[in-house]
């Protein structure tokens, strides 16, 4: 990994390049800081801690999303039904989505200015996107936005992924709520899956290339106001790119989730169990955009109403892992191979978790 720049004296800030540098990227970190305080403490984690607390009476009003600002009802027709999910999927993830684009536009800011960090070693990169990504509190749709700006500031591709998966699958809040509603063998299932995803990362990202690292630009001028505006005004337009890229894929995203979910709901899943039906389910798990926690969520409820445990197994390891979102931000950002090497991924270890415990029912 890269040397880290030693600190240069505070007298030094505001005349030698390096105390120029270390201005910026103090103003860089205080915003990515500050933005992930806000987010955590008034927003993600008392609602994550709401939705715990809930237990058994855990709800869910829309067919994607925990929050409905649209009604959807059966005698809407099947456009209508599809518009209103649109809607009520995007008033849901407002929230994450704002928070995945500002945080993700101050780690491009902040990371232009620090040496790249990676290592030699897979493994290394894999551990260290997984520790930073699992506090981040964010669905496999908000946390795309970061990963977009980790590649594109230079990251691993390998720690890209990483820090993809474990934000929405090893939350601490999500997993104690799949161990409190769910049987263990269940649970551990839902804890298995994410890391035995975590460990075919080196080989979902293959030859991945990085993107050219960013080289940090400073103002000539002596003093810190003008390379802290100067860093506030490269935030705002990294901010502006960011979102550029990846709001559009998300309407896109928000449509077509909707479409799949009007056009096969829950309901419609079989009371037999089958191969067949345990594929179905994960493609369909893998594919739709849901909100952080809601996979545990709509397994649960679909458990109590009586769906066959394989599955429930299936969709709660699938569902919320990855989504169609990720797989066109991750397309458009490191290449569609390892974006479809990465949904194949979920897929498989979600239909080997239905297929295991179909065998333990037998038993």
């Amino acid at each position: 990994m890269s040397t880290a720049i030693a600190s240069p004296s505070i007298s030094a800030a505001g005349t030698s390049p390096r105390g120029r540098v270390l201005v910026q990227t103090s103003v860089a970190a205080v915003l990515g800081l500050g933005v992930s305080l806000y987010f955590w403490i008034d927003s993600r984690y008392p609602a994550l801690l709401k939705k715990l607390h809930s237990g058994r009476g855990i709800s869910i009003k829309g067919a994607l999303s925990f929050d409905a600002l649209m009604p959807v009802t059966p005698a809407m027709s099947l456009m209508t039904r599809i518009g209103h999910t649109t809607v009520n999927w995007m008033w849901t993830n407002r929230i994450g989505m704002t928070f995945g684009i500002c945080f993700g536009a101050a780690m491009i800011t902040l990371l232009a200015t620090l040496p790249r960090v990676r290592f030699q070693s897979p493994v290394a990169n894999t551990l260290l996107g997984a520790l930073g990504g699992a506090p981040l509190g964010v669905c496999a749709n908000c946390v795309a936005p970061i990963g977009r700006s980790l590649f594109v500031a230079g990251a691993s591709p390998i720690t890209v992924l990483a820090t993809m998966i474990s934000s929405p699958t090893l939350n601490v809040v999500v997993l104690a709520m799949a161990f409190t509603l769910f049987p263990l063998p269940i649970a551990l299932a839902r804890l298995a899956v994410p890391l035995n995803l975590l460990a075919l990362v080196p080989l979902i990202a293959g030859r991945s290339t990085s993107a050219p690292a960013r080289t940090c630009a400073t103002v000539e001028q002596s003093g810190w106001l003008l390379p802290a505006t100067f860093t506030l005004k490269t935030y705002l337009a990294n901010l502006a790119r960011l979102a550029l890229t990846t709001v559009p894929l998300m309407i896109v995203a928000a449509f077509l989730g909707a479409v799949v979910v009007e056009v096969l709901p829950a309901t419609s899943i079989p009371t037999t169990v089958s191969v067949g039906g345990i594929l179905l389910v994960a493609l369909i798990g893998t594919f739709l955009p849901v909100p952080m926690g809601f996979d545990v969520a709509i397994a649960f409820l679909l458990m109590i109403r009586g769906v066959p445990a394989p599955y429930v197994v299936t969709l709660l390891c699938t569902l919320g892992a990855f989504s169609v979102y990720s797989a066109l931000i991750l397309g458009h950002t490191i290449s569609w191979r390892t974006a479809i090497r990465l949904f194949v991924a979920v897929m498989a270890l979600g239909v080997a978790a239905g297929l295991v415990s179909t065998a333990a029912l037998r038993f």
